[in-house]
């Protein structure tokens, strides 16, 4: 069985658990891929920054990098694993019940069935 990163008491992912890494998870969710340049520019963090919160994504298996040489300057590409995806989905659903948002309200629909903080992408 594959090794999955620790989580808290209330099922947080500890890697995920950092805003930067939640932003570049959630960046690629929606992009496919993307260059460490267009990450740094998109998420205004420094080099040793990205590389540092890229570095334990990719150890978790979350992020899968390749090389691509189409253009005269070399460029590492970055992508969301199913792994990395399925993390981010059960992150986003544990918030979701700690926040009450999938308990039953008034009206017999969730808050998150209502649109608010609901996400499925």
């Amino acid at each position: 069985m594959a090794n999955t990163p620790p989580s808290s008491d209330c099922g947080l992912d500890f890697v995920l658990h950092q805003p930067i890494r939640t932003q570049i998870v959630a960046y690629l969710i929606g992009r496919s891929e993307a260059t460490f340049t267009e990450l740094k520019r998109t998420l205004q963090v420094s080099d040793g920054n990205l590389e540092s919160h890229l570095k334990k994504l990719i150890a978790a298996r979350y992020v899968a990098t390749r090389k691509d040489s189409s253009n005269p300057r070399q460029q590492t590409v970055y992508s969301l694993t199913r792994s990395g995806e399925s993390a981010l989905r059960d992150y986003v659903a544990n918030l979701q019940k700690m926040l009450g948002l999938g308990a039953k309200v008034r009206g017999g629909r969730s808050s998150a069935a209502r649109g608010k903080l609901a996400w499925n992408p």
